[in-house]
């Protein structure tokens, strides 16, 4: 290559060079800071989020996910889960098994989803009887013990900020006829309402399907829950519609949600088969999330499925999917 020649030749004690050089420094330091400060913001963010992502757009209908279903994002920690549940747009979260934690568990959770201004959703409020008669039956002793059991379930939802407790009737017996049955099952919750009707807070039936792990269960339709919720007749006493269950019993879901839709309080979710994420099975979660949304449905809506696919990659999937059939 050849010299390149001298764009300008300055003597160097010239005051015109020393002007020069004054404006270049100038330019250089304006130069770098400009260009430091999208670099400069992102670490800011970066550091206010405790290094995570930037928050995600809230969703459009309250979903609810539960403990572990974001474990290998977010780690074992539970606070940290469901800080990781909020980031990602998420507003409420359900955990079945919360009657079950220590109380220092409840409260730390509790006062983590309160600053996050987070719902609290179902948890399990008694001792479900899955191989044997226990409400159905009319056995007085069983049935104390299921009052005593939502008794106990109301400190637990006052600790946590609950409102909603799963209750499940049990199994069905099979020595007395469908209609002694239901009577029975009427009387144990209109004894469980009294007490909870004081407190503000609402005990949801869940039928549950019987072709996978739920056969033999008294409590299987909407139309039956239905029945039993008019017959109880309590603002205590309301439905949980799993439409992951009535999918498998009975199908025709918006219309069952229109027919009952007086007597629903609280939704779950899970596509079939496989009990996986939307858009994963057979289910138009689209469609149906519009028209529960239509109908002016702002309470929760709890994810009680699986992740279709393992690690970080089936979380982020999971995540995918609500955002695919939130509706609009």
């Amino acid at each position: 290559m050849g010299t390149i020649p001298c764009l300008f030749q300055v003597k160097p004690d010239s005051s015109k060079l020393k002007v020069e050089k004054m404006k270049r420094r100038e330019f250089i330091k304006k130069g770098a800071a400009t260009a430091a400060l999208p670099f400069a913001g992102t670490v800011s963010l970066a550091k206010s989020d405790n290094g995570a992502k930037k928050k995600e757009k809230i969703f459009n209908l309250n979903y609810a996910p539960h403990f572990g279903m974001f474990k290998q994002s977010a780690g074992e920690d539970l606070l940290d889960q469901i800080q990781f549940m909020y980031d990602q747009g998420f507003r409420s979260m359900e955990d079945n098994g919360m009657k079950d934690r220590s109380r220092s568990d409840q409260s730390s959770i509790a006062k983590k989803m309160s600053r996050l201004g987070m719902t609290m959703g179902v948890f399990v409020a008694h001792k479900i009887y899955w191989q044997e008669p226990n409400l159905a039956s009319g056995d007085k002793v069983l049935q104390d013990e299921f009052v005593q059991n939502v008794k106990d379930s109301v400190e637990v939802a006052k600790r946590v900020n609950a409102k909603w407790m799963t209750v499940v009737p049990g199994y069905v017996d099979l020595g007395l006829e469908m209609a002694y049955q239901t009577a029975n099952v009427v009387e144990a919750l209109r004894r469980a309402s009294d007490l909870l009707e004081s407190h503000g807070l609402v005990m949801v039936l869940e039928p549950l399907n019987w072709w996978t792990n739920h056969a033999g269960q008294f409590l299987t339709g909407i139309p039956q829950a239905y029945e039993i919720c008019r017959a109880v007749d309590s603002p205590s006493c309301k439905i949980l519609f799993d439409i992951y269950h009535q999918q498998i019993t009975e199908g025709n879901l918006i219309p069952n949600i229109d027919k009952s839709w007086s007597e629903i309080a609280y939704f779950q979710i899970g596509d079939n088969p496989g009990r996986k994420e939307p858009t994963t099975g057979e289910i138009n979660y689209l469609n149906v999330f519009r028209h529960i949304h239509s109908k002016g449905y702002r309470g929760v809506l709890g994810m009680e499925h699986g992740n279709s696919k393992p690690g970080k990659a089936g979380e982020m999937a999971v995540i995918e999917a609500y955002r695919k059939v939130d509706a609009y």
